[in-house]
């Protein structure tokens, strides 16, 4: 019986610091046929020498470079062209994941062999990884045309298939912001996910994250971004009866259309929907 290989890729910038957890995590894995992608985007701090060391003779780690700062979808767009494995998934380089993440996500592949992808919980961690609590706001999805993850219900770790992501566009490289938002919009598009209700990522928080507080409102501006893009591509001209902008204007516009998703009986109603689809 062949075993599914599993590319793991990682966009470091700056965080070789951190990276000692996110390899141990990695080795650790009850899942043995993984490769590592990692691309550096220019560090300006010892991460290469650091990820050198630790990868050191071990051929399932592979180390590339950006010749300058190219930012995070040029990256991670660039993970994706190098991997190999049959299912991919990032992972930052300052998180990790628990010893039977990738093992538990890929069955579920087997058990529902239409889905392009599986996704768990994740906990957010202080800056030494030591737990701190878990995000309550994953869940699972009905996945349509109007889904745009507002708000946010699938997030690490997200396990996917490579054969649906070369069906898409691919992440958008000129990204800064946003970046897992652009990829798993455009991956549903291909097909379905499994949520499995287990915590299987740690999330680190620490004020060099590029997800941090400090870049909040570019990310809040870049997801506008990405749905706008989104409802063009899937040819949705109104939502509610509200036209969509042919030209983005600002980010307020995209999500004032989205707002009855938010609304409690929108919400419920997507519930029905979701438990009726997988029975």
């Amino acid at each position: 019986m062949k075993v599914n290989k599993i590319s793991i890729l990682i966009a470091n910038y700056n965080n070789g610091r951190y990276f000692r957890d996110c390899y141990n995590s990695i080795i650790s894995q009850s899942y043995e046929n993984w490769e590592v992608i990692i691309v550096d985007d220019g560090s300006t701090d010892n991460s290469i020498d650091l990820i050198k060391i630790m990868i050191e003779g071990d051929n399932r780690f592979k180390l590339y470079q950006n010749e300058t700062n190219k930012g995070c979808g040029y990256t991670k767009r660039k993970c994706l062209d190098l991997a190999t494995g049959e299912f991919c998934a990032f992972l930052d380089p300052d998180d990790a994941i628990f010893p039977y993440a990738i093992e538990c996500l890929l069955d579920e592949f087997g058990k529902n062999r239409k889905i392009i992808a599986a996704y768990s919980k994740l906990i957010f961690c202080d800056e030494h990884l030591n737990p701190r609590e878990v995000f309550s706001k994953i869940k699972q999805i009905h996945n349509d045309k109007y889904f745009f993850n507002i708000p946010i219900q699938i997030h690490a770790f997200f396990v996917f298939k490579r054969s649906a992501y070369m069906k898409t566009s691919g992440i958008n490289p000129d990204l800064q912001n946003a970046v897992d938002q652009d990829l798993y919009l455009k991956l549903l598009e291909t097909g379905g996910a499994k949520f499995v209700d287990e915590v299987f990522y740690k999330y680190r928080l620490h004020s060099n994250g590029i997800s941090q507080h400090s870049a909040k409102q570019s990310a809040k501006e870049s997801f506008a971004r990405v749905i706008h893009e989104t409802m063009l591509r899937r040819k949705i001209t109104a939502i509610k009866g509200i036209p969509v902008p042919a030209d983005f204007t600002n980010a307020e516009d995209i999500y004032e259309l989205l707002n009855y998703q938010t609304k409690i009986p929108f919400r419920l109603m997507n519930k029905i929907r979701t438990v009726l689809q997988h029975y």
